[in-house]
């Protein structure tokens, strides 16, 4: 059964930082696209970043370019997201998400296979 578990949202003023990790079973990287999602309030779901091990591709979206990391950590089954110099609008939930990650960044979030539970990052000026 796959599933993922991600942590490490919380509050921060602007400038701050917060690290993002995603705990995931049932797959391995070499099976799945897997990144993370951010949804803001009254607004829709949209990419932020992906790894894809068998394309050799790590993603991050513009919006986001140059704060934000993406890593994998293999050996603990775990990916996670360095997000730096956070700004206000950053605040939202983000999801953790795996299968159809890398399409559903061009595609929409309906191609994601598998959704973490959010974790909520809230970021004030």
């Amino acid at each position: 059964e796959v599933q993922l578990q991600a942590s490490g949202g919380g509050s921060v003023q602007a400038g701050g930082s917060l690290r993002l990790s995603c705990a995931f079973y049932g797959f391995r990287f070499e099976d799945y696209s897997v990144g993370w999602f951010r949804q803001a309030p009254g607004k829709g779901r949209e990419g932020v970043a992906y790894f894809a091990k068998n394309e050799g591709e790590l993603y991050v979206a513009d919006s986001v370019k140059g704060r934000f990391t993406i890593s994998a950590d293999n050996a603990k089954n775990s990916f996670h997201l360095q997000m730096n110099n956070l700004k206000p609008e950053d605040t939202g939930v983000y999801f953790c998400a795996a299968d159809g990650v890398r399409a559903a960044f061009t595609h929409g979030p309906g191609y994601v296979g598998y959704w973490g539970r959010g974790t909520q990052v809230t970021v004030s000026s």
